[in-house]
């Protein structure tokens, strides 16, 4: 069965387009129905509107407040009939009232390994905090700022003398890899947010699956 997809970016769309290649290949059963995005210049619609995807922006400036926006951003979405909403680069803080409409829907992928640093500059914080290693992690959207549920993780160790550039442009493959195989755990009916936590085939997720070398999700780490 092939699940219908809504991606929402707020920049280059990277991430988008893993899950575009991702699509083209079959190597993952969704469709991309549509790339909704918070700024209208931003190159993933570009991208979307090179693979003949349809492109949609909406400008919070023209809304009162941050809940009108999210309402009028996902009545959009809400067009497009979604199986599931992936958040790949999206950097607005979603209303809960929204979130929860789509409770089980909606996942986001994180540029740490959570619940370390949650919110912004997370390279940089990673490397304040003397870390050894760092990753990315992909988890289910509730109304708690990157506070869902966790349920696929990579991790990769910090070199010396690194610095916040060079660690995003290490980990950002990684991140591909990443999503590109918790959506395919999702889409194959594998991965649901139950209403106890998440369940992989139907049994409780004990611990966040975690990225292996073959690019499959398996518990522990390679």
């Amino acid at each position: 069965m092939v699940r219908d997809v809504v991606v929402l970016a707020s920049g280059r769309g990277s991430n988008f387009a893993a899950l575009l290649d991702a699509q083209r290949q079959t190597a993952v059963p969704i469709r991309i129905r549509a790339l909704l995005s918070d700024k209208p210049a931003a190159p993933a619609l570009a991208r979307a509107r090179e693979a003949g995807i349809d492109a949609v922006a909406l400008s919070a400036a023209d809304f009162p407040d941050r809940a009108a926006f999210d309402r009028a951003l996902f009545a959009r979405v809400a067009e497009f009939h979604p199986d599931l909403i992936v958040l790949a680069g999206y950097m607005r803080v979603i209303d809960t009232a929204v979130v929860d409409a789509w409770r089980a829907r909606i996942i986001n992928i994180h540029p740490s390994l959570l619940p370390k640093f949650p919110g912004l500059r997370t390279h940089a914080r990673a490397l304040e905090a003397g870390d050894s290693m760092h990753g990315a992690s992909v988890h289910f959207v509730t109304g708690e700022l990157d506070g869902g549920p966790v349920f696929a993780q990579v991790e990769m160790p910090i070199l010396a003398g690194g610095t916040p550039e060079a660690l995003a442009r290490r980990l950002l493959p990684l991140e591909h890899r990443l999503l590109v195989a918790s959506v395919d755990l999702i889409a194959r009916g594998h991965i649901v947010l139950g209403s106890s936590g998440v369940e992989l085939d139907g049994v409780p997720l004990a611990a966040p699956l975690r990225l292996q070398i073959d690019g499959s999700l398996r518990s522990g780490f390679s």
